[in-house]
């Protein structure tokens, strides 16, 4: 397949899509806790796939990292963007709006609040362990596969993976330590150490 996609074949660039369009969709996702931003994002990563094919070495297996490489770069000027819209926003008045009170279901709401919860955690890490994080335990790949997606050394991969758990893990616990708190696992730093509990393998 590598071959295949260095020389442009189109059925072969459509295999791929569909086989990994989901994953780099999750990915994306994850990053930017925005269902539209995450298409987009998906969209821009199989562009610059195309354009860029002929970097692809033909020895190698999934071309899987490769792509949550490129979706990975794509989501951080994504995020940058929205930052400067959103200090953008801030500085304007803000026009009257209707409530909408269109009804939601139950598991929607509760996802986007988890969603935003984990946005939370993940904003607090540096750019680095936050790529190295979702790369690893969420995206499921493994060491030397998240190397590969951004282009470091493996050595580098487990320690910002080994201090992004940590940091989630006393993030969460500091929260839980709050005047107020009860132990409850509903904070942002505590939703997101749940999911990162576990050594990858």
């Amino acid at each position: 397949m590598r071959r295949q996609v260095r020389e442009g074949d189109p059925e072969v660039f459509a295999r791929l899509y569909e086989e990994f369009a989901p994953a780099v969709y999750r990915h994306a996702l994850r990053l930017t806790g925005d269902w539209s931003t995450a298409e987009e994002i998906m969209s821009e990563t199989f562009l610059v796939a195309w354009r860029t094919r002929a970097r692809v070495l033909e020895d190698g297996g999934s071309l899987l990292p490769w792509l949550l490489g490129i979706a990975t770069h794509k989501a951080d000027n994504a995020r940058r963007g929205l930052r400067r819209r959103n200090l953008f926003l801030a500085r304007q008045p803000r026009p009257r709006v209707e409530e909408d009170f269109a009804p939601r279901t139950v598991g929607r709401i509760d996802d986007a609040r988890r969603l935003r919860a984990v946005q939370a955690a993940l904003g607090r890490l540096r750019r680095q362990e936050r790529e190295v994080l979702t790369l690893c335990v969420w995206a499921g790949l493994d060491y030397q596969q998240t190397a590969e997606a951004l282009g470091i050394a493996v050595g580098t991969v487990r320690s910002r993976l080994s201090r992004a758990r940590k940091k989630l893990a006393r993030l969460a616990e500091e929260e839980r330590e709050l005047p107020g708190a009860r132990g409850e696992m509903t904070s942002a730093a505590a939703i997101a150490a749940l999911t990162v509990r576990e050594e990858p393998t």
